[in-house]
């Protein structure tokens, strides 16, 4: 069995790794343990965190939302951010660090199912409300955002009962990590 530390940036992707991912990576042989830094993401701490963490693993992961992360440079991308974490470790151990950064975050991902959102929440007018979102970002569910206003998390908080760390990990059990990785390409990878 290989083992896998994902650090992760709070309670909401805690509970998303222990009740969908968990389960799905075991059934390959996979021990996967969620670590979560209770938010306040920023480079100089993941690094911090992950050099303790990639000597505790066989291998060690992240999964973190990009606009979780304070002080980003005006031009950072998740492309960016991921090779800084990447570079955290020491050479000798970077082909253990797989890193991570969720665009634009974590709620990005429930968009993958409308229908999900409309169970869970148990408001069948969301059905069309999300499908439509979703086909505003031509049904790629890790492209729907304008600005830090109306990410994700903010649009189902706006217009739903939502709530982060209880709907949210509920949604995604819900759609599953199949359907998930067959419409968010950058999670898939």
């Amino acid at each position: 069995m290989v083992r896998i530390g994902i650090s992760v940036e709070g309670v909401t992707e805690e509970r998303f790794i222990k009740g969908l991912l968990t389960p799905y990576l075991a059934s390959k042989g996979i021990f996967a343990t969620p670590i979560s830094l209770d938010g306040n993401i920023s480079v100089d701490r993941v690094k911090h965190e992950l050099k303790r963490l990639v000597h505790s693993f066989d291998y060690t992961s992240t999964f973190y939302d990009f606009y979780g992360f304070k002080h980003k440079e005006f031009n950072e991308t998740k492309l960016t951010l991921e090779q800084k974490i990447h570079s955290a470790v020491d050479s000798e151990l970077k082909h253990k660090l797989i890193p991570y950064v969720q665009m634009y975050e974590f709620e990005g991902l429930l968009f993958s199912s409308p229908e999900a959102i409309a169970s869970q929440l148990q408001d069948e007018k969301l059905h069309q409300w999300a499908s439509a979102i979703l086909l505003e970002f031509n049904n790629n569910p890790e492209l729907v955002n304008n600005s830090k206003e109306t990410a994700p998390s903010k649009r189902l908080e706006a217009n739903t009962i939502y709530r982060k760390t209880t709907h949210g990990p509920n949604i995604a059990k819900e759609i599953g990590v199949d359907k998930i990785r067959a419409m968010c390409s950058g999670f898939d990878a």
